[in-house]
């Protein structure tokens, strides 16, 4: 585990982040949670309580509507956490832990949807409390391959405590992760809730500024990590790294824990993301979840520019967040670090690194639609 001395030394500008008040402005309420003066979001859904009248055993369109009556009750406290700056010791002093919470309700409704499973957009309609058979390949049981503190990350998400998650709903052939995402996914530590929820903490007693949920991908592992939040009992933001490709049912379990959102926004358009990723309706799903996501939570997008992909991909999808999200000042990473990896080398337009003239040109172009995105790696 590295020592504060070693990451502030390593990655000085990680340190600079907590002074930037660009992003102080625009990660304000993860900046808040981070430094223990709001209450994460998964604090909240635990004080709101479930009406005394409803079980959790109810039918599931019993609970979609008590979901959506909670849902505004918890918008409503959310709201007043921020409007009168109510620090964390104070929120867990005023609100008390509901005996089953709205925290709760979510994670009844996962568990369900885990029987016929919905939690991404292939929809697979799998049991998987029986089987391994759908897309992500899981039943229900998480792997996780490594955690630890994380210095590679964003600057304001430095040190992040990063949890591996094996298996991953893409089939990207270039991915860097392609032996926990798609070879070998079971070879990581089978966890429980409780088990993740002690990873957890660990990280943020050793100084991570968030949790980090990432893979692989962590959608398929969404009723594990609802679970663990019941037994996490200190404050610590919550991040979503993920490729986005969700459901709604997942968006709107997630909406009540996710502090900041970290999606990776690949494609410009579907046709590339149907040839490299192997998966349909890209752009309809993607842009739907980074709609709904920005208006619960802070967000850094981003976006890997690919060799020989600048006016289909990094183009488009700039363009895309400036005519539709830009009105928040969303930040976005434009990664430069794209490597052939796995079956890239199979992909002509994919066998090389960007060039220097690539990356200037959606650099340039990011500057003239007014795009957030110097001084974030």
């Amino acid at each position: 585990m590295f020592g504060n001395s070693y990451w502030s030394i390593v990655r000085p500008d990680a340190i600079a982040a907590l002074h930037n008040e660009v992003f102080k402005k625009v990660l304000n309420w993860y900046y808040s949670v981070f430094i223990d003066n709001y209450p994460a979001k998964f604090h909240i859904a635990k004080a709101i309580p479930l009406p005394k009248d409803i079980k959790l055993t109810d039918d599931m369109e019993v609970l979609w509507d008590v979901y959506k009556e909670l849902t505004r009750h918890f918008n409503e406290l959310w709201n007043e956490v921020k409007r009168n700056s109510i620090k964390f010791d104070e929120f867990k002093k005023r609100y008390r832990e509901a005996d089953t919470s709205l925290l709760d309700l979510d994670i009844e409704i996962a568990t369900r949807i885990l029987k016929r499973c919905r939690f991404c957009e292939w929809k697979c309609g799998i049991d998987r409390t029986f089987t391994n058979k759908g897309m992500c390949r899981l039943n229900i049981t998480s792997y996780v391959h490594s955690w630890f503190l994380h210095i590679g990350e964003e600057a304001p998400l430095v040190p992040s405590g990063t949890i591996f998650y094996g298996s991953c709903n893409f089939r990207c052939v270039f991915c860097q992760n392609w032996d926990i995402s798609q070879e070998n996914p079971y070879k990581g530590v089978e966890v429980n809730p409780r088990n993740l929820s002690l990873i957890q903490r660990e990280l943020r007693i050793n100084g991570a500024r968030n949790i980090n949920h990432v893979g692989g991908e962590p959608t398929p592992n969404l009723h594990n990590i609802l679970a663990s939040l019941k037994y996490l009992d200190i404050n610590v933001p919550q991040l979503w790294n993920s490729n986005f490709y969700m459901s709604e049912e997942a968006m709107n379990l997630l909406i009540h824990v996710i502090d900041i959102w970290l999606p990776d926004f690949k494609y410009g358009n579907d046709e590339c993301a149907l040839r490299l990723s192997k998966v349909p309706k890209y752009m309809e799903v993607v842009t739907r979840n980074l709609k709904k996501a920005i208006e619960w939570g802070d967000m850094i997008i981003r976006h890997l520019v690919l060799p020989n992909h600048i006016e289909c991909c990094s183009k488009s999808v700039l363009k895309w967040i400036a005519d539709n999200i830009q009105k928040y000042r969303v930040i976005v990473n434009i990664m430069d670090q794209y490597r052939p990896e796995y079956k890239a080398y199979e992909y002509k337009d994919l066998s090389r690194r960007p060039s220097a003239h690539e990356l200037e040109e959606v650099y340039r172009y990011a500057d003239q639609l007014e795009i957030l995105w110097r001084d974030v790696s």
